[in-house]
């Protein structure tokens, strides 16, 4: 159970922690940095579409750490129902940006930045800024999220140690 409780909290570190890193200090420095919208654009583009496998990663190891918690029976290991209902929107969440809305934005993006002419770059751009405030949004929610379940998790932690000192 300890590995199995260690490996939850890294998977959410790598969850919450990847994106605060990428909102917080990734995206301003691309962009305080690089020569120009396409450059920058282009590299959040591969360093989110990284960030993403992680999520997979970090959203199969909660999904099997969790079956596996609740598989045990242990009481102590208890599941609960909100910790079960802010992993499934957790899960929700990011398989709608991975699987549908990022590879869309990706598509724009690649459009947007070959396209030559002015006005129609500007079209193109809209577009893309378009896709990326529901993308930007649910990456957000899906953070509170994040932060919500280490909350829950932290208090079966406290509630446990209680119990059973």
């Amino acid at each position: 159970m300890v590995g199995c409780l260690a490996l939850e909290w890294v998977a959410l570190a790598i969850w919450v922690g990847g994106m605060i890193v990428l909102s917080g200090a990734v995206i301003p420095a691309v962009f305080n940095t690089f020569g120009g919208q396409d450059s920058g654009g282009m590299f959040l583009t591969r360093a989110f579409e990284a960030y993403y496998r992680f999520v997979i990663g970090s959203g199969i190891v909660l999904c099997a750490t969790l079956w596996y918690r609740r598989w045990s029976g242990d009481l102590i290991m208890e599941v609960g129902r909100s910790e079960m209902i802010v992993l499934a929107a957790m899960i929700i969440i990011a398989g709608l940006i991975i699987v549908v809305l990022h590879p869309q934005a990706a598509v724009l993006q690649a459009h947007a930045f070959a396209t030559k002419d002015d006005a129609a770059k500007k079209t193109a751009l809209e577009e893309l800024f378009r896709i990326l405030f529901p993308i930007r949004a649910l990456s957000m929610l899906n953070l509170f999220l994040g932060i919500m379940l280490i909350g829950i998790k932290a208090k079966q932690s406290l509630d446990q140690g209680g119990r059973y000192q």
